[in-house]
């Protein structure tokens, strides 16, 4: 827990005795007025004509951070965990294909929502990751227009996509759009909230006014959770119900695995939707040792609902990472009921718990930004599921290493979607680990390899140091090349590398 702010203290002490339970909801009261007094100036201090929105954004800013003080340790009473009940999470296999001609019919109550807050910094390019290219020239928002229009194309449907953007990436995002008009897709954006970093020192914001533009890092988007609020907010939501549309599907738009799945649609709208609705359905697939760390699906309280290793008591860690005790994994691609929606906002059931995440600023300063996760809503809606699905509908791009996979001959590329090729003979994909230093940046990456290698019978890849790949190379079963500090590795052109280790120092110069 983080130390309370010394103003409220002294006040505090003032009233009570200080190791009173009385002390500390006065300082909690404290805290909180402090903080919307400070909130209250920063508003001062824009144009009248946004202040109306801007205080409503801040007033759910200060609801969360209400709620942060009240809650103390992991909010998760491990004990009562229950078995998951037979039907809690279905088989995809067990899901039936629509018939053709009700497919258009299906499509015209979707809408399809990407999560485009995130910046490409991380893979070491600028503005939106979205724009990143990561197949023959195509970005991320690129592939997921040309999988919409050939859905809509093919069955002559006309479903719209929707970018939720942050304050980062909604400038940028908008110029991008633009080269979409001719596109068969309608395109809508909307900004998630824009929240200020607080200091841990003193727990109010760091921000000196509402200039957003002008100190970047005194604010932050505050997770996806955010999604149900501003979504609701920006109008889309009841313009979607009022044209007779019933359910979103949601992913974020670096998960190249989250296109739109009929046979999913079919059980929610088609032939196959059940007697009682199911307004929630969180994709989920089997659990490997790569994804311990991932949130899992548990019963609590007899409701169905996402738990996150954040929530998990310190003593219990092991048990949440075991593969046998939680089988399954989180992928992040929701499908909820657009009334549902509606409808826990208007009665204020929305609760979703609070993710902490302490930062350190360039300046040095300590932080803490306070978020929330989309798939935290599942307990809030009726009939909740989850689908076990394959993993192919798993397919994010993180890191370089990512890139590496869906950029090989791992993958064809169709009609936007990443298929894999027939020719590899399992279903799971590479391990693949590059090096930090050397390959953690795109343009880096890119620079190391003449073309990307042949790895349809690879198993396990780790490279570290100074390497560099030939034209046509071709790796197969477990390779690790390691070149250590100071030395070069070049694997020459045209190699076959099967089940080797190359260390060492290895240069191919021209002659």
């Amino acid at each position: 827990m983080l130390d309370i702010p010394q103003e409220a203290k002294v006040r505090g002490h003032q009233r009570a005795p200080s190791d009173s339970k009385e002390f500390h909801e006065v300082t909690k009261r404290d805290a909180l007025r402090l903080l919307e007094n400070d909130v209250d100036r920063l508003l001062q201090t824009t144009e009248p004509a946004r202040r109306p929105a801007l205080q409503a954004e801040m007033g759910r800013f200060a609801d969360l951070f209400g709620r942060f003080l009240q809650e103390e340790g992991p909010a998760l009473d491990w004990n009562k965990i229950q078995k998951l009940p037979e039907n809690a999470v279905m088989n995809y296999s067990n899901l039936k294909s629509p018939k053709n001609e009700q497919i258009r019919n299906m499509l015209d109550k979707l809408v399809v929502i990407k999560l485009n807050g995130g910046l490409g910094t991380s893979m070491g390019c600028h503005g939106p990751k979205s724009v990143i290219p990561v197949r023959s020239d195509l970005t991320f928002l690129d592939l997921t227009v040309q999988q919409i229009e050939h859905l809509n194309k093919t069955y002559d449907a006309n479903v719209p996509l929707v970018l939720m953007n942050s304050f980062n990436t909604d400038e940028d995002t908008e110029k991008i759009v633009r080269k979409y008009k001719g596109f068969r897709v309608q395109i809508h954006t909307f900004n998630q909230s824009c929240f200020p970093r607080i200091s841990r020192e003193h727990f109010l914001p760091v921000a000196k006014d509402f200039d957003v533009e002008k100190d970047m890092e005194a604010w932050y988007p505050p997770g996806h959770g955010d999604f149900y609020d501003t979504f609701r907010n920006s109008g889309l939501l009841k313009k979607f119900i009022g044209e007779g549309r019933e359910y979103c599907f949601l992913s974020n738009i670096d998960n190249l695995g989250a296109t739109v799945d009929l046979n999913i649609l079919n059980k929610l709208v088609g032939e196959e939707r059940a007697t009682t609705p199911v307004e929630f359905v969180m994709e989920v697939t089997d659990k490997t040792r790569a994804d311990v760390k991932g949130g899992t699906l548990i019963q609590m309280e007899n409701k169905l609902r996402l738990l996150e290793i954040a929530q998990v008591p310190p003593e219990h860690v092991d048990d949440f990472k075991s593969v046998k005790t939680f089988k399954f994994f989180n992928t992040n691609n929701i499908w909820a009921n657009l009334s549902a929606i509606d409808r826990v906002l208007r009665e204020r059931t929305l609760n979703m718990e609070i993710i902490v995440n302490n930062k350190t600023l360039e300046n040095g300063l300590r932080v803490v930004q306070l978020e929330t996760a989309v798939g935290a809503a599942m307990k809030c809606f009726d009939g909740a599921i989850g689908i076990n699905v394959p993993r192919s509908r798993f397919l994010p791009v993180k890191k370089s290493s990512d890139l590496l996979l869906v950029m090989s001959n791992l993958y064809t590329l169709k009609n936007g979607s990443l298929v894999m090729s027939p020719q590899r003979m399992f279903p799971t994909t590479p391990l693949v680990k590059l090096g930090e230093n050397h390959f953690s940046k795109v343009k880096e990456f890119l620079g190391r390899f003449a073309n990307i290698p042949d790895i349809i019978e690879l198993d396990h890849l780790t490279v570290s140091g100074d390497v560099t790949f030939g034209r046509g190379v071709s790796l197969r079963g477990t390779v690790i090349i390691i070149a250590n500090h100071g030395d070069r590795i070049d694997i020459p052109a045209g190699a076959i590398l099967e089940n080797k280790i190359v260390s060492g120092n290895m240069r191919i110069l021209d002659h």
